[in-house]
Formats: structure tokens, sequence, C-alpha cells
């Protein structure tokens, strides 16, 4: 009985330190959910996140419909490197970037395919593309994914080999 019992609790601290020491969680955190933010990258579901690799497919795809990329971090970032193609639309926090979003899409169709990123920091901290994703999302776009940088974009977009070109 003893043994059984020594078993049973030493199971239980095991299951009790994977879970706690998993990743899954934190996973999640990136993610959003519950608890997150207001306005935060956190608030963006994930079946709008595009990672960097369906996105540099997509760019080399002769056939495929090219998507408008806008990145709404820095301008200071922007011009030390970007997504080729990209254009630069004002910082997604500040409502001066958040108009210039809008003028830059209000004559579009709302089912435009649109990809927005930023990559000034990690992911759960950027205070740029929730506002720029809600803003879209209250125009009425219905075509919108965010380009997921877990760490920032020259570790996850320029660090990988993907395109980058520097100026405007």
């Amino acid at each position: 009985m003893k043994t059984r019992l020594t078993w049973l609790s030493g199971t239980i601290v095991a299951v009790l330190v994977f879970v706690l020491l998993s990743p899954y969680p934190r996973v999640q955190a990136q993610f959003g959910g519950i608890g997150a933010p207001p306005g935060s990258a956190l608030t963006i579901p994930q079946a709008q996140l595009l990672m960097p690799e369906a996105l540099q497919k997509l760019l080399i795809t002769a056939s495929a419909e090219k998507p408008l990329i806008l990145q709404v971090g820095s301008h200071m970032m922007y011009a030390e490197g970007h997504i080729p193609g990209s254009e630069y639309v004002g910082q997604g926090s500040q409502p001066a970037g958040l108009q210039q979003l809008q003028n830059r899409v209000n004559s579009l169709p709302r089912k435009k395919s649109i990809v927005l990123y930023c990559g000034c920091c990690p992911w759960n901290r950027c205070p740029n593309l929730g506002p720029a994703f809600a803003k879209l999302h209250d125009m009425g776009f219905t075509n919108v994914k965010v380009l997921y940088l877990a760490d920032n974009f020259g570790t996850d977009w320029a660090n990988k080999g993907y395109p980058v070109e520097q100026g405007r």
C-alpha cells in the first residue's frame, strides 16, 4: 500500500512539474487569449497569424496574388531594413500612425489581402500590431494577417535569410 501511495504521489509531482515547466502555456500566452492587455499583439486571434516561412513562400510563388504588406512599427526600423515591397504607414500605437494606416487602405476593397508586421520587440510586448489590426478589423477588412515575429524583425526574418530592403 505504501509503495502504491509513493508511486501515486511521485506521478502527481511529475505531472505537475511537467505542466509547470512545459513550454505550452508560454506559447499560448504568445498568441493571446484571456488576460491579454488591450491593444497588445496578444489580442490578435491565432488564426490571423502568418509565420515568416509562409509569407516568404507566398512572396516567391509567381502565380500567387501578392498581399499588401504594411509595416506599422518605427520609421527608423523600416529604413534600416524591411520586407521588399512593403510600405511604411506609421506606428500602430500612435493616433497619427493609425490615421496614416486608414488613409492608405481606405479606398481598397474590404477583401484585399493585407499583411501587417512590426518586429520592434518580442511579440508579447509589441504595442503596434494590436491597434493596427483592430483598426483594419473595425474598417471591415476581412483578409488581414499579421506576420508573427516571436522575437523581432532581425532575428525572425533577416537572420533567417529572408530578403531585406533598406532605405525610404
